[in-house]
């Protein structure tokens, strides 16, 4: 008898937590959100979000970005968040695989991390959400004619547009004497051709000569590099994904030939350059990352959400190529901090 009471007890108390936990959670047996954003962590309650990252390729910057967004979801969502991280390995097949892969996982949202992956995922659907980062110009990229701010699809983001036209006064104020400008990029980038594009304008309102030189991929950098140096006194290298990657290489040819080089960013100074107007990946990868809680966690729409865009730029300066090749560098510069 004692035995058939014990059973009826358990039997009651669990029907009690059964409904008390049903009235907690919303239709779907999960939590309601957006109360508890402030919390960090429980704003979702139980519900998971799995997240594919698409990222181009490994180097300082798009790494720095991932992070960025990564570490802001972890801080808003806890354990109730998975990456699912895929590199493309600067290719653009590689990125199509990728996401049409996510696609048919049925992930929650695709973080797309420099322009060829998101142009990728906005072939693979029309559906889940994509965000974007380390992405330029969003118009270019998405072939949008008319412009105002918001794709009016399911992308949104941000972007690593740098002021160019500070980049450029930049190259002047160090380099015043400067006759011509090679500006080096890879042709099969978007954003590289946008960037060069937009800086040679600025040249040219200055007086100043310029010769482009493009490498349609990684194997014409050498190439394409040490014709630069035979031809310009003073190098510029856009945001560029391909560049990035092999600064070493870059390096090498600019070093030995004393032709310096303003880059777009700061890891692409870090591994080559004299100087850099730089904006902090790891911000706009952060700003993504609070953009994809609005969208899964409160509802945000994200064809209406605008392109969020760096709020400060620094100027950095490597100090060991500066000083090899004699570079005066200002006062109101920082030295970027290289890791032994």
């Amino acid at each position: 008898m004692k035995k058939v009471r014990k059973k009826l007890f358990a039997l009651v108390l669990a029907s009690v937590m059964g409904l008390t936990m049903l009235a907690g959670c919303g239709s779907d047996g999960t939590s309601g959100s957006g109360s508890n954003a402030s919390e960090g962590g429980n704003a979702s309650g139980d519900k998971k979000y799995v997240i594919g990252i698409c990222q181009l390729v490994e180097h300082e910057a798009l790494d720095q970005a991932t992070k960025g967004f990564e570490d802001a979801l972890k801080e808003l969502l806890g354990d109730n968040v998975e990456f699912v991280f895929q590199n493309a390995q600067n290719e653009q097949t590689n990125a199509t695989t990728i996401c049409n892969a996510f696609v048919a996982d049925k992930v929650d949202l695709i973080l797309a991390n420099a322009t060829s992956p998101l142009q990728a995922a906005a072939s693979a659907t029309a559906d889940i959400p994509i965000l974007g980062t380390s992405v330029t110009d969003y118009a270019e990229a998405l072939d949008i004619a008319d412009w105002t701010g918001a794709t009016g699809m399911n992308i949104s983001g941000t972007s690593d547009l740098a002021p160019l036209d500070e980049q450029e006064k930049m190259l002047l104020e160090l380099f015043p004497d400067v006759q011509t400008v090679g500006i080096l990029y890879c042709s099969s980038e978007p954003n590289s051709a946008y960037q060069a594009k937009k800086f040679s304008e600025y040249l040219t309102a200055d007086g100043i000569a310029f010769k482009e030189y493009t490498a349609a991929d990684s194997n014409e950098i050498q190439t394409v590099a040490s014709a630069a140096v035979q031809e310009c006194d003073v190098i510029y290298i856009p945001t560029d994904n391909t560049m990035a990657a092999y600064t070493e290489a870059i390096n090498n040819i600019c070093l030995a030939a004393k032709v310096p080089i303003i880059a777009g960013e700061e890891g692409i100074c870090k591994g080559c350059g004299v100087a850099t107007l730089s904006i902090s990946y790891y911000d706009i990868g952060y700003a993504t990352g609070k953009m994809a809680y609005e969208i899964l966690v409160n509802g945000a729409d994200v064809s209406t959400m605008e392109i969020q865009y760096a709020p400060n730029v620094t100027k950095k300066y490597n100090a060991a190529i500066c000083e090899e090749l004699g570079v005066a560098i200002p006062d109101d510069y920082v030295a970027i901090v290289v890791e032994e």
